[in-house]
C-alpha cells in the first residue's frame, strides 16, 4: 500500500470513533465505548508502529532539533507516521475528555463542540475543557460556600 492510501485508511477510521463519541449514548451500550476509547487507537498504535520500524532509521531524522525533526518528515512514510500518530493520541485523549465530561453531567450536545476541537485542534480543545471544568468545580464550591 502506499503511503496514500494508508493516510486516506488512517484518516477515515477515525471517523466513526468520533461520531461515537459525540453522538452516541454512553452507558447504554458499554461495548460501544470500547471503539474509540481502545479499539480504534490499538489499530492506529499497530499501524504507527509499523511504519515507524520500517521507516525511522532510514530517515536520518532525529528528536534533538527542528532540522532533525523536519528530516523525520521528510519522507511520506515519516509524514503519515506523524499523522497517524495525531489521529491515534487525540482519538485516546478525546475519549478520556468525553469520560470525564459525563462524569461533570455535561450534555452530549455540549460536549460535541468540545470533541470537535479536540479533533481538530488536539491541545486547544482539551484546554478548553479543563478550563471548563475548573470553572464548574469553582461554580460549585462556590455554591456551597
Amino acid at each position: 500500500m502506499t503511503a496514500d492510501d494508508l493516510f486516506g485508511l488512517a484518516s477515515g477510521a477515525v471517523l466513526p470513533g468520533w461520531l461515537i463519541l459525540m453522538l452516541a449514548p454512553r452507558g447504554r451500550w458499554a461495548w460501544l465505548d470500547l471503539v474509540p476509547s481502545l479499539i480504534l487507537p490499538l489499530g492506529l498504535s499497530a499501524l504507527y508502529t509499523g511504519l515507524v520500524l520500517a521507516h525511522f532509521s532510514a530517515s536520518g531524522g532525529g528528536f534533538g532539533s527542528i532540522a532533525q525533526v523536519r528530516m523525520l518528515f521528510a519522507s511520506d512514510y515519516g509524514l503519515l507516521a506523524g499523522w497517524v500518530h495525531y489521529l491515534a493520541f487525540d482519538l485516546m485523549i478525546g475519549a478520556m475528555m468525553a469520560a470525564q465530561m459525563d462524569k461533570m453531567g455535561l450534555p452530549r450536545l455540549s460536549q460535541a463542540p468540545l470533541l470537535a476541537l479536540i479533533f481538530l485542534f488536539g491541545p486547544l480543545g482539551a484546554f478548553l475543557i479543563w478550563v471548563a471544568q475548573g470553572s464548574l468545580r469553582a461554580v460549585g464550591k462556590g455554591g456551597a460556600a
